[in-house]
């Protein structure tokens, strides 16, 4: 397997019995392991009213996370632009590229990240949808270009600083739009897999160098979910799956201790519907790890992948995560060193 980055994607999710604040220290834990560990990013994804899930004020976590790191990049996985005026994105991530030189990155989506009520609670006199989202998303880019003497409004801090700006996204309409911006494209397959092969097809098909990206560059996300058996692995997937079939039953709620797989109780359509949902998932032990996250690096092409782990105990979710980042990297190590032998042995 060729190396490839590794990246996190967070929710700080609050766990059944415990508090925001602990959902907290648990993700600035994680994110130190991370940035030990020689994992690329971490990114905090932007929602609301979700009563397990604490990363809504996402720029105030991404600084917590960046001030308690030292290497790994921060951002947002993504920031739900409709919900934002553009140049309040501007000040706050130049706020924080400011404070972490080099280490900030802004991704953008369009989705609410929320359900409708919210939405609208949210954006109130704001005049801003996902219909304008092309628009919104030239103002936010704007504000970081350099300063014009003729621009009235300038985001301060953010002006001249250079954020990268990643489009998010589920289906063509986001893959087009990065293509024709030349921007990076992380595809949200973690939660949302139907799509993911025409969407990477129509980014690289279409793809448009720009002064930000002179190549396609695609991230996915997937579920990866790692412990020393398969069978303790996919126990601790079950949390991930009272998670969705939750939101199925529109009943969601804190993140919930793991099960036995054969006792989650749901029917055989709402099983199906989880199942679709999190069909890029990788669970089981290190060499269960090894060989599902190579499939999906040769079916996708993906140039990084970016891990959801919902899992419940802290330390095994920080076990889940050490063990991802130690078989890749061994994995890409053998690879290289095939590779090598074989370059010898044809040249001989």
């Amino acid at each position: 397997m060729k190396k490839i980055p590794l990246s996190i994607l967070d929710l700080a999710p609050i766990r059944a019995g415990e508090t925001a604040a602990d959902a907290f220290r648990n993700t600035l834990d994680l994110a130190r392991c991370a940035d030990r560990w020689g994992y690329q990013r971490y990114w905090l994804a932007e929602h609301h009213n979700f009563p397990g899930i604490a990363s809504a004020a996402t720029s105030v976590l991404i600084g917590y996370v960046a001030g308690g790191t030292s290497r790994i990049r921060v951002g947002s996985g993504g920031v739900m632009l409709p919900n934002h005026a553009p140049l309040v994105i501007a000040e706050q991530f130049g706020t924080l590229e400011s404070l972490y030189p080099g280490r900030i990155d802004l991704g953008v989506g369009r989705a609410p990240g929320t359900d409708q009520r919210t939405a609208r609670a949210l954006r109130r006199n704001l005049g801003s949808s996902g219909d304008t989202f092309p628009q919104d998303l030239q103002e936010l880019q704007s504000y970081f270009a350099p300063l014009s003497q003729s621009q009235a409004v300038r985001a301060v801090p953010g002006y001249g600083l250079t954020v990268p700006i990643w489009l998010l996204g589920s289906s063509d309409f986001s893959a087009q739009m990065a293509a024709e911006m030349g921007l990076p494209f992380a595809f949200a397959s973690h939660f949302a897999p139907d799509y993911l092969f025409h969407a990477l097809d129509l980014y690289r098909t279409n793809f448009k160098p720009s002064r930000w990206l002179e190549q396609p560059y695609a991230m996915i996300g997937a579920n990866i979910v790692a412990a020393d058996t398969d069978a303790e692995a996919h126990r601790l997937f079950t949390t991930l799956q009272q998670g969705f079939l939750n939101l199925v039953r529109g009943t969601p709620g804190r993140l919930a201790p793991p099960v036995e797989p054969d006792e989650i109780q749901w029917s055989t359509l709402e099983r199906a519907h989880v199942e679709r949902m999190t069909r890029v998932s990788v669970v089981g032990s290190p060499e269960t790890v090894r060989a599902g996250v190579a499939a999906l690096v040769n079916e996708t092409g993906a140039d990084e992948i970016i891990v959801a782990a919902q899992v419940y105990d802290h330390a095994a979710r920080l076990r889940s995560y050490e063990i991802v980042g130690q078989v890749c990297e061994l994995a890409a190590q053998e690879s290289s060193v095939n590779e090598a032998v074989a370059e010898v042995g044809s040249s001989s």
